[in-house]
């Protein structure tokens, strides 16, 4: 009974604050003379009399949200409660999603702006707490962090093992290249195109570190950059957590019943040598190729080595634990801040978020078709399964997974997943020397 009462008082509070913001601004006259609505400071009458009750209410409710919210701020809110709905209700990528959310309505708390006035709260205003934690998605410090806890978590047995499988990874990064080309035929510029395209790599990291070099806002190569951060992140991570809805249909649609049905053999053991060695021999020959994406693949192997060598454990344990979550939670929450109304509701981002689906949906389809074409050249114990071929993308391991589910619906006994983990950690490293390939280009 006193939840309730509790209840009924501070909706009736929110209720009478509301009434007395349009009584009080409902007269533009009225509004042209308060803080906020658009006059500079030294616009403003300033009165030696002592403010009266109702001149600093009135001030008060110039702060508030009734006050400043636009629609825009409203969609904004309802977009971060559908991705904790989302995370919650169908457990679409949690550790996620949830972030993202409350970043984004954190990050659309309507509060009031002015030249003269600097609250320090918002993500964008110099010296607030958002600004200063959002400053390591700026200048790319959370990525290589993140790929840190990639490499301590990540198994390369099966990539090892049958090392042919990575060119399933590096055909599903197709869908970067055609989206790069297909943002400048929409009218971006090369170096924001170049970060729309690594969307198809399914690799938010990626994504954020290279629209941190890319399309941050400021001038590349002498061009001038939008701020496209933001709603690259969010569609990056929106499709990475819809992997179980997109890739599915794709798969029935490009694979017929007997070719989901083909066994593959089991994968050769590997031994504890091989698997140190492979991720100095990958940290070098990757990075030789594309130096750009040194900071990405970098950490990726070393997190690995940490892991493979067996004398780091705690440290290995740190980095796939305690300081991936800490990263996750930091970037997830900055991400989702960053998207304000008015930066992230404009034709951009919508194009954005079509171009990411089509990128992602070539991602995998590449990976499926060039399975086929391969198969094309195998004797028939050595085929492989074309469902295999849609974990190119670097979503991991929820391709992998979704590659699992569907090949036991066809055959309970099929056990794909372990196959399905060479594509998806080879598209992890592919979507990483893509970007690097990009950056070589665009810089």
């Amino acid at each position: 009974m006193n939840l309730q009462r509790k209840a009924i008082t501070v909706f009736g509070m929110i209720a009478v604050l509301a009434i007395l913001n349009l009584l009080l601004f409902q007269n533009d006259s009225y509004a042209d003379e308060i803080p906020g609505s658009g006059n500079s400071v030294e616009n403003i009458e300033v009165s030696n009399s002592t403010p009266s009750i109702i001149d600093g209410l009135t001030k008060f409710l110039s702060f508030t949200g009734f006050r400043n919210a636009t629609s825009g701020h409203i969609i904004m809110l309802f977009v971060g409660l559908i991705f904790i709905y989302l995370a919650i209700k169908y457990d679409y990528e949690p550790l996620l999603l949830i972030p993202i959310g409350v970043g984004v309505i954190l990050g659309n708390i309507p509060f009031f702006q002015d030249g003269g006035v600097n609250l320090q709260v918002g993500i964008y205003q110099e010296g607030s707490v958002l600004n200063y934690l959002y400053y390591g998605v700026v200048k790319g410090i959370y990525p290589p962090l993140i790929f840190l806890g990639i490499g301590a978590m990540t198994d390369f047995s099966s990539l090892i093992s049958n090392p042919r499988l990575m060119l399933l990874g590096a055909a599903a990064q197709v869908g970067i290249f055609l989206t790069f080309l297909g943002a400048i035929y929409l009218g971006f510029n090369m170096p924001e195109a170049g970060a729309i395209g690594i969307i198809g790599g399914a690799d938010g990291p990626t994504a954020i570190f290279l629209s941190s070099k890319l399309a941050n806002g400021g001038i590349i190569n002498g061009i001038q950059t939008s701020n496209l951060i933001g709603p690259i992140a969010i569609a990056a991570y929106s499709y990475m957590a819809l992997v179980p809805v997109i890739q599915p249909p794709i798969m029935r649609l490009l694979t017929g019943k007997k070719e989901r049905l083909i066994r593959m053999k089991p994968p050769r053991s590997v031994s504890r040598q091989e698997k140190i060695i492979f991720p100095i021999v990958g940290l070098i020959l990757t990075t030789f190729i594309s130096p750009g994406a040194l900071p990405l693949l970098g950490m990726l192997f070393f997190g690995n080595l940490l892991k493979e060598s067996g004398v780091t454990r705690r440290l290995a344990d740190t980095a796939r634990n305690s300081l991936i979550d800490i990263v996750t939670i930091l970037l997830g929450l900055t991400v989702g801040a960053s998207t304000q109304a008015d930066v992230f509701l404009t034709k951009e981002s919508i194009l954005i978020f079509v171009l990411g689906a089509l990128s992602f949906i070539v991602a995998t389809s590449g990976g499926i078709i060039f399975t086929k074409v391969m198969n094309l050249f195998l004797s028939k114990e050595n085929k492989i399964n074309p469902l295999v071929g849609a974990a190119g993308v670097s979503a991991v391991p929820d391709s992998a997974r979704v590659v699992q589910t569907e090949g036991l619906k066809y055959d309970p006994t099929n056990h794909l997943l372990m196959h399905a983990m060479a594509p998806n950690v080879s598209g992890v490293i592919g979507s990483a020397v893509a970007a690097g390939v990009m950056m070589s280009f665009l810089m």
